[in-house]
């Protein structure tokens, strides 16, 4: 087994393990706010329209586990459902990613992953 079809493995089991959390702690929310908050992410490509370096760098921001991971500690800290729900989408969105094969970018091109070349 590669190390690219282990972190893919990773990215399915945590992407569902998130997914499952939120219908069960959040499911009286209504389906539209789940459909926005998990491509919201996905937003953060918006720096490939001045170029692939900016792209990478603000893709990569927004597709790292860090950033949703601070926020859920911080949701349950201040006993904040919304942030809760919004970090639980989050990793449920970068995990589907990487089950995807959709890796961290490289400042080469959109095309260029850490788990390969998207085909």
């Amino acid at each position: 087994m590669t190390i690219a079809t282990l972190e893919r493995l990773e990215g399915l089991v945590l992407g569902a393990l998130a997914l499952m959390a939120t219908w069960y702690f959040f499911s009286n929310y209504g389906w539209l706010i789940y459909v926005v908050l998990i491509l919201l992410p996905d937003v953060s490509m918006i720096g490939y329209l001045r170029d692939p370096r900016l792209g990478a760098i603000l893709y990569n921001l927004g597709h790292t586990f860090s950033l949703p991971l601070i926020l859920a500690v911080y949701g349950f800290y201040v006993q904040s459902p919304a942030a809760v729900l919004v970090a639980l989408l989050w990793i449920a969105h970068i995990g589907i990613d990487r089950a995807l094969g959709f890796g961290l970018k490289l400042p080469s091109g959109f095309k260029d992953t850490h788990l390969g070349t998207l085909r």
